[in-house]
C-alpha cells in the first residue's frame, strides 16, 4: 500500500459498516490515524478490529449535538486536529408519497442533513489548513427514486452544502467535496432490496455490477489526499455510470 495519508488524522462518522468502514480501512492503509463513530458499541468494536492500524472507535449519534461535542472533545484531547473529515453517517428507509409520516421525515432529515451540518460545523475549530471534508451524497441528489422522495431531498441538500461551505471557508484552505455513490452492496442495502431487486439494479448500471464499500473507499482516498488538492466543491459520482445515462 502507498502512504497517501501519512501523518493525517481522519475522522469517519458512521464508520462501523458499509461505505464508512470501507473508507476507514483505506484511510488507515494509506497511513492515516483513523477515528470512527457509530451508535452500536458492538459493531464499532468489530469495525475497529477490522480497520487495525491503531484505529479508535467513539460511540455516539452524530444527529445529537451533545454526542458530537463529546466526540470532538475526545479527538481534540487525543490528537488535537483533524485533517480529513468524512461526514458519512446517513439513513434511508422507504416512505411512499401519500403516506409519509412526520417521524419518517424528521428521522431522515435529522440524520442526513442536520447531522451532517453540525458534524462539519463543530469540527471547524479542529480542521487544519489543507484539510479535506468529504460529504456522503448519492446519485439520489439528481435522480428520483420511488418511495425515497424524502431521502432524495436530503442528498440534494447535502450537495448544496458543499457549494455554500467552500465560499464560507474561503481563506482557510479547507476543501469540501461530495462523494455520491450509486447502488453499493452493503448490509444496509440488503434491508432495502432483495436479491431479485438487486439484479434489476445491476441491469441499470453500465459497468454491470453493484459497487462495493472498497470501491467507495478508494474514491474517498482520492478526495482525502493531496491528489485532489485543487478539487473543491464538486459532486463526484461513483456509480458505475448509472446516473449518467
Amino acid at each position: 500500500m502507498g502512504q497517501k495519508l501519512q501523518n493525517k488524522i481522519a475522522l469517519v462518522t458512521g464508520g462501523s459498516a458499509g461505505i464508512g468502514l470501507g473508507a476507514a480501512k483505506r484511510f488507515a492503509d494509506e497511513g492515516a490515524r483513523v477515528f470512527i463513530t457509530g451508535r452500536d458499541k458492538v459493531r464499532l468494536d468489530e469495525a475497529v478490529a477490522v480497520i487495525g492500524h491503531g484505529a479508535t472507535g467513539i460511540q455516539g449519534d452524530t444527529a445529537k449535538l451533545a454526542d458530537l461535542d463529546r466526540i470532538y472533545s475526545i479527538v481534540a484531547a487525543e490528537v488535537g486536529r483533524i485533517d480529513v473529515l468524512f461526514a458519512n453517517a446517513g439513513f434511508y428507509e422507504n416512505g411512499s408519497f401519500g403516506e409519509i409520516t412526520e417521524e419518517h421525515f424528521d428521522k431522515t432529515f435529522d440524520t442526513n442533513v442536520r447531522g451532517v451540518l453540525f458534524a462539519v460545523q463543530k469540527a471547524l475549530p479542529l480542521l487544519r489548513p489543507g484539510a479535506s471534508v468529504i460529504l456522503t451524497g448519492s446519485i439520489a441528489s439528481i435522480k428520483g427514486f420511488p418511495s425515497l422522495g424524502v431521502y432524495d431531498a436530503t442528498k440534494a441538500a447535502v450537495r448544496s452544502f458543499a457549494r455554500s461551505w467552500i465560499v464560507d471557508l474561503k481563506g482557510r484552505d479547507i476543501r469540501v467535496n461530495v462523494l455520491s455513490p450509486g447502488t453499493i452492496d452493503t448490509p444496509g442495502l440488503s434491508k432495502l432490496l432483495d436479491e431479485q431487486q438487486k439484479q434489476h439494479v445491476v441491469g441499470t448500471v453500465p459497468l454491470g455490477r453493484l459497487g462495493t464499500a472498497d470501491d467507495m473507499g478508494k474514491v474517498a482516498v482520492f478526495l482525502a489526499s493531496d491528489d485532489s488538492s485543487y478539487v473543491n466543491g464538486i459532486e463526484l459520482f461513483a456509480d458505475g455510470g448509472a446516473a449518467q445515462i
